[in-house]
């Protein structure tokens, strides 16, 4: 069973930092694009940033300059480095991946989320 599990989120202060992890785990051929991205209450689902197979990035624009996107392709995981964050940043961040499970298959998998609450 093929699953995306996702760790690192929590309370932090305004300002402050947190780093999401988000590693791919079972039966996998390969990993082709993974992303994040958050929903915050009552409002839609959303990209924050995805990282390609190759490592070509892509953020949301309001984003830029303050949240870093990266892979290790060995261990099978994307984090997602957030600095300066605000109140707004509350929200529930899911994982996102296209795993190859088989020859000529992909799939798209979603992580559980997990939520970063941004309060003083």
């Amino acid at each position: 069973q093929v699953q995306l599990v996702e760790s690192g989120g929590g309370l932090v202060q305004p300002g402050g930092s947190l780093r999401l992890s988000c590693a791919a785990a079972g039966s996998i051929f390969s990993i082709n694009a993974m992303g994040w991205y958050r929903q915050a209450p009552g409002k839609e689902r959303e990209l924050v940033a995805t990282i390609s197979g190759g490592g070509i990035t892509n953020y949301a624009d309001s984003l830029k300059g303050r949240f870093t996107i990266s892979r290790d392709n060995a261990k099978n995981t994307v984090y997602l480095q957030m600095n300066s964050l605000k109140p707004e940043d509350t929200a529930t961040y899911y994982c996102n991946a296209i795993l190859q499970v088989r020859a000529m298959t992909y799939k798209n998998y979603w992580g559980q989320g997990t939520q970063v609450t941004v309060s003083s």
